[in-house]
């Protein structure tokens, strides 16, 4: 990738990387940066274009490196400054670009600047977080939750405030109305960026300005029971405050001082509401994460809406993206099963904007369950028995028959999905018609087609369990026909267009074969359709 090209994130292919679980190098059970640079001849096979990386900052642990208590350190769990030093180099030196994870909403409550602001009222830290006075009956300020179980607020005996946190009482937001806080983390980023990085991903972008009168939140009167409790209220007034604009715009300023690099959002909203996140005149991300794959009903239908609805919604100039899972929700090939793990794959590798792959889809990597004495994740502690717990998909990468996947050689720190002797990247790099052999030829794929990369996106009507697509570029066009049921299905080449070729089919046997009149597709089987290039 050309390292002068300013938007190489719009046609590259990011792929996430969560350290704990992608490679051990030193034997502890836990993964390490040694382990991704041992890792990096792998990711250049696959042919992704960026790193994901989420946090490796000093920290307790309490929300395994979400909660921060050094912003400009490396935790000795994943090694050290120079081993983070060594990575960026090795990384670039293989063409890929490196992204950090940001997390500024909240540090730990370990972080020197909570230990001071927690010292006293008088602190000239104190107002770095979020603190306020009890309500009238003692209790907490307002009926704010905790996305992980529990009022929002904690009480601190020493000061008789509460402070804020909207995940765990261990991880204090940050106060981002204050000018200094804002400075702070500023100056974070100029500290990461000056040593190469090539961007962040920040955390839960839309959660950093808070309602500043600190009004209740509404009932939620469509929660369904079953369901996380902090869904009970909605978050009116304690996300996605019209100020937060005006932070990220501070944000990609500083990213601008540096010469090709990228801000990317953490948004989990509606789309209506994520597209404002959208800055292409220097305002906002370039990239808000668009998360609607990850929940939405899998249908033809139900995809094919979202992708229009994701289109039309996109603000002027706006470049589009695409997630299909990631380490906070359940693997994609546990949501739609194995066959349609493939289509989803396709799909991924196949719609306008750039595309990120989470580590392990690409091996069709399961949700693994979890017994109640190997639960590690905070959220699942707290708020049990309703199926909300992330360890099952931040199990430890597959990599070979060898024990423990290959990944470690001691106990890892999650246990391995019972299927990694069989479902490896060893066995599937040498199976041909593997899923990792399709991810890799998608890749491929997208890469000599210019169509793929940065062509428009084009509907076609279809009907049933088929979602049919163009790519039209300045060269050509590219059909995609993607089958999402069990059944057999046939298209007409009324609908398709043209006469064309396959270029890629899902269970990957057809490469060549001509289509005229009708295009016949198996159960579960996904084609690209395009005319053949020299």
């Amino acid at each position: 990738m050309d390292e002068r090209d300013g938007d190489w994130w719009r046609h590259g292919i990011f792929y996430q990387v969560y350290p704990r679980s992608f490679q051990d190098s030193n034997g502890d059970g836990v993964g390490d940066i040694r382990g991704i640079i041992e890792r990096l001849p792998y990711l250049t096979r696959l042919g992704v274009d960026a790193i994901w990386l989420s946090p490796v900052f000093p920290s307790p642990m309490a929300d395994f490196g979400y909660d921060i208590s050094d912003y400009t350190g490396v935790d000795p769990l994943f090694g050290t400054m120079e081993d983070f030093d060594e990575l960026i180099v090795a990384a670039h030196d293989a063409g890929l670009k490196l992204i950090l994870d940001l997390v500024p909403n909240h540090t730990s409550d370990q972080h020197p600047w909570f230990i001071e602001a927690r010292s006293s009222r008088e602190n000239s830290k104190r107002d770095w977080y979020i603190w306020r006075d009890p309500a009238s009956d003692g209790g907490p300020p307002n009926n704010w939750l905790s996305e992980f179980g529990g009022p929002a607020w904690t009480y601190d005996d020493a000061s008789s405030q509460y402070y804020y946190h909207a995940f765990l009482a261990e991880q204090p937001d940050l106060n981002w109305r204050n000018p200094e806080v804002r400075q702070a983390i500023y100056d974070v980023m100029r500290f990461w960026l000056g040593k190469g990085i090539d961007g962040f991903r920040v955390d839960v972008i839309w959660h950093l300005i808070k309602d500043a009168e600190f009004r209740d939140n509404p009932p939620n009167l469509h929660y369904l029971e079953g369901r996380p409790p902090h869904e009970r209220i909605l978050t009116q007034y304690s996300t996605d405050q019209p100020e937060v604009h005006t932070v990220i715009t501070e944000m990609r300023r500083v990213t601008e001082e540096f010469d090709n690099r990228v801000l990317i959002g953490e948004v989990y909203l509606p789309l209506h509401r994520l597209v404002a996140y959208y800055g292409n005149d220097l305002r906002g991300a370039q990239m808000p994460f668009n998360f609607a794959l990850l929940s939405t009903l899998w249908s033809a239908r139900s995809v094919e809406t979202i992708i229009a609805d994701y289109e039309k919604a996109l603000p002027i100039g706006a470049w589009p993206n695409w997630v299909l899972g990631n380490h906070d929700r359940p693997r994609v090939a546990s949501r739609v099963g194995a066959e349609q793990a493939r289509i989803a794959a396709m799909l991924l590798l196949t719609l306008r904007g750039t595309p990120t792959l989470y580590y392990g889809d690409e091996i069709g990597m399961r949700q693994v369950p979890i017994a109640p004495n190997q639960v590690r994740d905070p959220f699942e502690k707290n708020v049990p028995g309703i199926g909300a717990g992330r360890d099952g998909c931040r199990t430890p990468m597959q990599w070979s028959a060898e024990a423990y996947g290959g990944f470690s050689a001691s106990t890892p720190w999650l246990p391995l999905a019972h299927d990694f002797a069989h479902d490896n990247v060893v066995n599937l790099e040498a199976d041909r018609g593997s899923i990792l052999n399709l991810y890799k030829e998608l890749i491929a794929l997208r890469r000599g087609l210019p169509e793929l990369v940065s062509g428009s996106y084009e509907p076609a009507v279809a009907q049933g369990d088929i979602l049919l697509y163009r790519r039209r570029g300045e060269d050509g066009v590219v059909v995609i026909a993607l089958n999402f049921g069990g059944q057999p299905a046939e298209i007409t080449s009324s609908a398709i267009g043209f006469s064309n070729e396959i270029l890629l089919s899902t269970l990957m046997d057809r490469q060549g074969e001509k289509v005229e009149g009708v295009l016949d597709l198996r159960p579960n089987e996904g084609v690209i359709l395009g005319s053949p290039r020299v």
